[in-house]
């Protein structure tokens, strides 16, 4: 028997799964050959699609005439398949069950194209192994951060405070959207592990492995974030110093227990020595030794620990202008490179700061050659929106991957990683992710980890297909039109030039010029009355520019090269100073300030005008969202511009309005 389709709970909007997405399969004579658990979902997939249609689906039968051909040739475990049109043949391989179910999604994503033209073998195989979600989920609702820390779409999937929701039909729902676009492990709580996430380890791992068994018929393993501390909080030891031996045993106990209960268990995630969390600079270690501690306990399970790289001085004196959280964390792990097991990823976040809506891409994926790297991205929305303004994040996660420290020569970030990591942006919303058009980054997350080199504007499309499938052309364009540019948009109405962090503390969402600026945070503008930006060139500066090989640190060292869209953020100039496009650097701040309002209002004014061609309830949403962004973006405007011309005294020279 085929293994039903999960089905989404009334009420929850289906994403890019929708029935109709299925209708070019479904209509077509099929025949799946192959066995085991996922074939058994590819076989599911396909009958509910032909049950539905009017299409038919045959199992290892002997060959007769098919439209399209799902078979599995070997049992290597592996992802990649190969995909053929022959004399109206289509037919998908593959040598690793995974990749059956991806070339399954694959012949769905191509709609009607998968069963015209005749075209020879095609060889598909994801570019980056890992690809993988972060939920920061806490299991007990957190008095401050909430059931989900910096979440936007509603409460956990997963628990509902203290205790692991009981039905998990929304979970294999949401396994199946995830293995259509390429994602293939989640890690299921928060990097801040409280006590009680902390027992997931222990004694709750029995509520781990359900989740585990609702994600498995998808391809999709679970991770745990762990506390460095566990050995002390969990096993009563005096320690958690990674050399002991006691400590050791206790990691590699630990993980026995996990592995008996779930079988295909992914690995460990950590923070550590980071923002209060526990780590091995306790002891006197490195993050090497910590890291190297659980990796050891996890090899013999063919585990891997997935160590984080946000580490900073975080209680940071303000008057202090020689330390730079810029250049932390190349500072404290360059020096490691070639330190690390082979089954440590260090996770480093794609820019030096802290997801801000410009930075440069950090030199920490560039420093470590001979160390396994995941590049981390946020596709929650803490400072870019929080999913209540539309801002799809594809380009700059493309420019991320693309970068290439060595210049054009040089091999680029999405080359040299091994995994992309993404801070989750789903929750129990029905939309998924709060604002329904914000799915597009979840779908570009999972799409790019597979091809990371893949142009972002057909990673759109994509998704536009998919999710409102044979849209007319007006809804296509007009989706098209509304998120292509929305991160651009979204830039110019907040933090100008790379500068960043002029945020409302603590929850982060609107503006605050000075929010972060005499804060131990080390976010700073220095902004005065003759200038603005923070000066991380090595001749005057932080020296943070050095960190990067040539040509870069030569390009961001000087004012004549360093990009204008990174300038505050790798020198301080005067107002005065004239960009690229003959502007000054205030005039370019009061204008784009504007630029930015007038853009999401007409974004607004084409959603509005596509009402009678999407569904009442998501076209509600959005439109009520963008009455948000609206407020939104004119505070951002008016207090941005205020702030400036009080601070310079520089008028605005096209004599606009600024408070």
């Amino acid at each position: 028997m085929p293994l039903p389709v999960p089905t989404v709970p009334e009420g929850v909007d289906p994403a890019w799964l929708p029935d109709e997405a299925f209708r070019p399969l479904g209509t077509r004579r099929v025949l799946v050959r192959g066995s085991g658990p996922l074939v058994e979902t590819v076989h599911g997939e396909v009958a509910a699609a032909c049950a539905r249609f009017g299409g038919r689906v045959e199992r290892d039968a002997s060959p007769e005439p098919y439209d399209l051909l799902l078979e599995l040739t070997g049992d290597d475990g592996g992802e990649a398949f190969t995909c053929e049109r022959r004399a109206g043949l289509t037919t998908v391989t593959a040598t690793g069950a995974p990749g059956l179910l991806y070339g399954l999604f694959h012949v769905v994503r191509r709609g009607p194209a998968a069963f015209a033209e005749d075209h020879g073998l095609q060889h598909h195989r994801p570019g980056l192994a890992l690809r993988m979600l972060d939920h920061w989920d806490n299991v007990a609702e957190h008095p401050v951060m909430g059931q989900v820390e910096r979440g936007y779409a509603g409460g956990s999937l997963f628990w509902d405070d203290g205790r692991a929701r009981g039905d998990l039909a929304r979970i294999r729902a949401y396994a199946r959207l995830l293995a259509a676009c390429g994602i293939n492990a989640v890690s299921v709580n928060n990097v801040n592990v409280h006590a009680v996430e902390a027992r997931l380890l222990t004694d709750r791992i029995d509520e781990v492995a359900a989740l585990a068994d609702a994600f498995r018929p998808y391809g999709v393993r679970t991770h745990l974030s762990v506390t460095f501390a566990a050995p002390m909080v969990l096993g009563g030891l005096p320690t958690a110093d990674p050399l002991d031996a006691s400590v050791r045993a206790w990691w590699a106990a630990a993980a026995e227990r996990v592995y008996a209960a779930v079988p295909d268990f992914g690995g460990f995630v950590v923070k550590a020595d980071s923002e209060g969390q526990p780590g091995p600079f306790g002891y006197g270690r490195s993050h090497a030794d910590g890291a190297n501690a659980l990796a050891a306990a996890l090899a013999p399970h063919g585990g891997t620990v997935c160590w984080r790289a946000f580490v900073y001085d975080h209680r940071q004196d303000w008057r202090d202008r020689t330390t730079d959280r810029a250049r932390a964390a190349h500072d404290q792990f360059a020096p490691l490179d070639g330190e690390f097991a082979d089954n440590v990823l260090l996770q480093v976040k794609h820019g030096p700061m802290d997801f801000q809506v410009r930075e440069p891409v950090s030199p920490v994926l560039g420093a470590l050659p001979r160390t396994r790297l995941a590049v981390e991205v946020q596709a929650t929305q803490e400072y870019t929106g929080q999913q209540r303004h539309v801002c799809w994040l594809g380009p700059m996660w493309s420019e991320a991957l693309r970068f290439g420290h060595e210049g054009p020569a040089g091999p680029v970030v999405g080359q040299r990683a091994s995994a992309l990591v993404a801070v989750a942006n789903t929750g129990d919303d029905p939309f998924w992710t709060g604002h329904p058009l914000a799915q597009a980054n979840l779908y570009t997350v999972g799409r790019l980890g597979w091809q990371p080199d893949a142009e972002p504007a057909e990673l759109l499309d994509e998704w536009i297909a998919l999710t409102f499938p044979a849209a007319p052309r007006r809804l296509a364009d007009g989706l098209r039109a509304v998120l292509s540019g929305s991160w651009r948009t979204y830039e110019k109405y907040t933090a100008p030039l790379g500068v960043g962090f002029m945020v409302q503390p603590g929850h982060h969402y609107g503006p605050n010029v000075d929010g972060y600026e005499y804060s131990p945070w080390g976010t700073y503008h220095f902004a005065d009355r003759d200038g603005v930006g923070v000066d991380r060139s090595a001749a005057t500066g932080t020296g943070y520019a050095a960190q990067y090989p040539e040509p870069w640190a030569r390009v961001y060292e000087s004012l004549d090269t360093c990009p204008d869209e990174l300038l505050l953020f790798f020198h301080h100039v005067p107002y005065g100073h004239v960009l690229r496009d003959g502007r000054t650097v205030i005039q370019h701040l009061y204008d784009t300030r504007f630029e930015g309002v007038a853009e999401a209002a007409e974004a607004a004014e084409v959603w509005a005008s596509l009402a009678p061609l999407v569904d009442g309830a998501r076209h509600r949403r959005v439109a009520e969202r963008y009455e948000e962004q609206l407020r939104g973006a004119r505070e951002w405007c008016d207090q941005v511009n205020s702030y400036f011309l009080r601070k310079s005294g520089v008028p605005d020279e096209r004599g606009r309005r600024i408070y």
